[in-house]
């Protein structure tokens, strides 16, 4: 008995050792724990018991590797949507009731309206790496309209035209902090206070860098450049790149906060165009130039000093702002607009009132407001505007716009021009 003891816990032992050095798969496992039993190293309980181990054994391997499998088409999975998990979906939806009212102008042909127009706009936004960001946005308006994403609803619920809105590559790269290298067509890069310049539905096209330096504390100064072709080739006389008509923009400014409830931004910008003076419109299609809607000149460099004020330590928030506009390209004696404003919310109501006045030459007609003084230059006047937010992403209002325009109306200068619009958008 001593004897065959000693040979079970030798075969014991062997098989142990030889389980735990080996590797062995489940099938060599239960062959080596049958040659155990058969040649009586072990006793049928011992058997048994090291039976049902295996048994476990196995069911613990099968899991285990049925989870690493899962495990590795996860990975490939997520890997494969990676960009997914790094991109934005935005848009907005916006239902409006417009009123115009023009001075001289008759009610069947003339150029009062009263309509109703939608605007859709969807954009993606994605990540490519830490270094590259990219965005195309679609929008309703019309391939002949920077100034605009509205569609009339009218036509025999015809369908409405989408054009591309956005798209561009914005590189900032890790050495150089807060700055951004945008290429293609972009949101406006600059900073602005004020529309009489640039109506906010314009995207320009180009190349732009804009740069944001820290100076401590609760300072910053701010900066943009670009260059931006507006029309190939449009003196006619010839494809190289001195015939185009182009931007050239550059802005500077700081943003600071002497105290904890004031926060102050002050900045100048320039905006040069290079072969402007073969600018004029000469025919009755558009976009056709950037003389129009009320401009006589064709020479623009624009020069623009800006302000904001914000104070929180008020009953109510308060925003002051207000831009001043040259344009000193021209020997026009009508070259400058100015803009003064302010915002604040009351209660449960978003307001926004500014003043301007805009003389005839001071910016560029093409694109200036498009709804203030249907948007003409040589204009000055008032505009009210109140937002209330139904629930999140979802808003009510009105505006309303109360101008003198000298080239609004065609039959008298200096004719009253009333706009009223009623808004409904949903953002997501």
């Amino acid at each position: 008995m001593r004897f065959v003891s000693t040979r079970i816990a030798a075969g014991l032992c062997g098989g142990m050792v030889l389980a735990m050095s080996v590797p062995a798969s489940a099938a060599v496992d239960a062959k080596l724990l049958e040659m155990l039993k058969a040649n009586g190293s072990i006793s049928p309980a011992q058997y048994a018991e090291l039976q049902t181990e295996l048994s476990k054994d196995q069911q613990a391997q099968q899991q285990a590797a049925s989870q690493q499998i899962k495990k590795d088409d996860l990975t490939a999975f997520e890997q494969k949507v990676a960009w997914a998990a790094k991109t934005q979906f935005k848009g907005d939806v916006r239902v409006r009731q417009e009123t115009v009212k023009i001075d001289g102008e008759s009610n069947n042909g003339g150029r009062d309206k009263n309509r109703q127009r939608i605007r859709a706009r969807l954009g993606a936004y994605s990540e490519i790496n830490p270094q590259v960001d990219t965005g195309i946005r679609i929008a309703t308006g019309g391939g002949d309209d920077a100034r605009s994403t509205n569609q009339d609803l009218d036509n025999y619920f015809d369908k409405k035209q989408i054009w591309l809105d956005q798209a561009y590559i914005d590189f900032h790269p890790k050495a150089v902090e807060n700055l951004h290298l945008i290429g293609g067509k972009m949101s406006q890069p600059w900073v602005s206070m004020g529309d009489i310049i640039w109506d906010n539905d314009i995207n320009p096209e180009g190349l732009a860098a804009t740069y944001k330096y820290p100076l401590g504390g609760k300072t910053e100064l701010f900066g943009s450049a670009g260059h931006y072709t507006l029309k190939d080739n449009v003196d006619g006389d010839g494809v190289q790149f001195r015939h185009d008509l182009r931007l050239y923009a550059g802005q500077l400014g700081a943003r600071f906060a002497p105290t904890d409830s004031l926060k102050v931004t002050l900045g100048g910008s320039v905006y040069a165009y290079d072969n402007d003076k073969d600018s004029r419109c000469t025919t009755t299609t558009t976009p056709c130039a950037l003389a129009v809607n009320g401009n006589s000149t064709t020479d623009f460099r624009l020069y623009e000093g800006f302000g904001q004020v914000d104070i929180s330590n008020l009953p109510v928030p308060l925003t002051l702002y207000g831009q001043y506009v040259v344009n000193g390209g021209t020997s026009s004696d009508q070259d400058t607009a100015w803009l003064t404003g302010f915002k604040t919310r009351l209660y449960v109501f978003n307001l926004d009132y500014n003043y301007r006045d805009v003389q005839r030459n001071a910016v560029v007609g093409a694109f200036t407001d498009s709804d203030f003084a249907n948007g003409t230059t040589g204009s000055r006047g008032h505009k009210f505007k109140v937002g209330y937010d139904i629930d999140k992403n979802f808003a009510l209002g009105a505006t309303y716009y109360m101008a003198d325009a000298d080239y609004a109306s065609r039959t008298q200068t200096d004719a009253k021009t009333n706009t009223l619009q009623l808004d409904v958008e949903a953002k997501f």
